[in-house]
C-alpha cells in the first residue's frame, strides 16, 4: 500500500513541477495516477484499515482525473477565446475524499503551466457544505460557493460571515446563496424558491463577492410548464444589491432571449452543467453503437472519451456566444 502512495506523490510531484513536460507527457502521467489509483483500490479490498482510510480518497483521484482530462481541453479552447475559465468542483465530489482537494489544485495547476494557459483561471467550489468550503479555502481554491439557502436565514447569515472572514483573509472570493435553486444539485434538493430580497440585501451586506439567488430556476432539465425567470424580482434583487453581480445557476435550457434579459439585469456569471452532460453523453453513446469501440484500439479510454470531450467544447463555445464573453479575459 506504501508503494502505491510514494508512486502516486512522486507522480503528482512531477505534473506540479517539472515545467519540460510536453502534452503527451502529461497525459501519461495522469493516465499512470488512474493506474495507480485503480492498484490501490483492489489492495484495500483486503485489508480493513486501508479500506477505512483510503477508499474515500480514490472515489475521488478517479473522478478528478477524469475531468482533469476534460478540463484540461476546455481551457485550451478558452485560452484560443480569450475567455476566462472557471473550473468548478462540486461539493459532493468530496463527501468520498480525504486531502482530494490539494489533489485538485495541484491538478489544475500543472495544467495550466504545462498547457501555457494565459487568461484567468479559477478553481471553485460549487455548492459547498460549510465544512467543505473551509477545506477548499483551506487547500487554496480561487473561490468558493457556501451554499447556506438551506439554513433559516439567521444561520446562513451567520454561518456565510465567519466563510468571508476566513477566505478574505486569503484572498478568495465567497459566493452566497438566497433561496434554494429548484432540482437537485449533487444531493442538494431545491424547491425552486424565489429569493426575498430583503434577504438577499443582508447577504449582499456580508462582504461576498457574487451573489446567486433563486428566482425560479432549476437545475437539471426544465419543465415543459416550467413558467419562466421571475425578471420583476430579478430586477428588485439587483437594485437592493447594486454594485453586487449576481449568478444565475440551472442555465441549461433556459431560452436564449431569457438568458439575455438576465444578463441586461445584472447577472455576471452563469452555470451550465447539465446541458455539457448531455452533449457528452449523446457523443459518448454514438460513438459506442456505432462500434467505433471495436475498431483497433477504439476501446482506449481516451479515444472512447474524445467525442464527448468535443461535445462539449462545442456546447461551451456557443455558450460563451450567448453570454458575450468571448474576447473578454483581459
Amino acid at each position: 500500500m506504501e508503494n502505491y502512495l510514494e508512486q502516486f506523490d512522486k507522480q503528482l510531484q512531477v505534473l506540479e513541477n517539472d515545467s519540460s513536460l510536453t502534452e503527451v507527457e502529461m497525459r501519461n502521467i495522469i493516465d499512470n495516477l488512474y493506474t495507480i489509483g485503480n492498484n490501490l483500490r483492489r489492495e484495500e479490498e483486503s485489508n480493513r484499515f486501508s479500506y477505512k482510510i483510503f477508499k474515500p480518497f480514490l472515489g475521488c483521484s478517479a473522478v478528478n482525473l477524469l475531468a482533469n482530462y476534460i478540463d484540461a481541453n476546455v481551457c485550451e479552447f478558452s485560452n484560443v477565446q480569450n475567455v476566462t475559465e472557471q473550473l468548478t468542483l462540486i461539493s459532493g465530489a468530496f463527501t468520498m475524499a480525504i486531502g482530494s482537494m490539494a489533489i485538485s489544485l495541484k491538478l489544475v495547476n500543472g495544467m495550466i503551466k504545462e498547457l501555457g494557459i494565459t487568461v484567468p483561471v479559477a478553481l471553485h467550489l460549487d455548492h459547498g457544505s460549510y465544512e467543505h468550503a473551509l477545506k477548499c479555502i483551506d487547500a487554496g481554491f480561487s473561490s468558493v460557493m457556501f451554499d447556506g439557502s438551506k439554513y433559516s436565514i439567521e444561520e446562513n447569515i451567520e454561518k456565510t460571515k465567519e466563510i468571508v472572514k476566513i477566505a478574505a483573509e486569503k484572498g478568495i472570493s465567497v459566493e452566497a446563496e438566497v433561496g434554494a435553486i429548484g432540482g437537485e444539485e449533487d444531493g442538494v434538493v431545491g424547491g425552486g424558491e424565489v429569493a426575498d430580497v430583503e434577504e438577499c440585501k443582508m447577504i449582499a451586506s456580508l462582504g461576498v463577492d457574487i451573489l446567486a439567488a433563486g428566482i425560479g430556476n432549476i437545475h437539471g432539465k426544465y419543465p415543459a410548464n416550467w413558467p419562466g425567470l421571475r425578471f420583476d424580482i430579478l430586477e428588485e434583487i439587483g437594485k437592493a444589491t447594486d454594485p453586487m453581480p449576481l449568478v444565475l445557476h440551472g442555465g441549461t435550457g433556459i431560452p436564449a432571449d431569457m438568458i439575455k434579459k438576465a444578463i441586461s439585469l445584472g447577472v455576471s456569471k452563469i452555470n451550465v452543467n447539465t446541458e455539457c452532460q448531455l452533449s457528452f453523453s449523446a457523443a459518448v453513446r454514438k460513438y459506442i453503437e456505432e462500434g467505433k469501440d471495436l475498431e483497433g484500439k477504439g476501446f482506449d479510454p481516451r479515444k472512447v472519451l474524445a467525442p464527448g470531450v468535443e461535445a462539449i467544447k462545442a456546447t461551451v463555445k456557443e455558450k460563451m456566444e450567448l453570454f458575450g464573453s468571448v474576447g473578454k479575459a483581459n
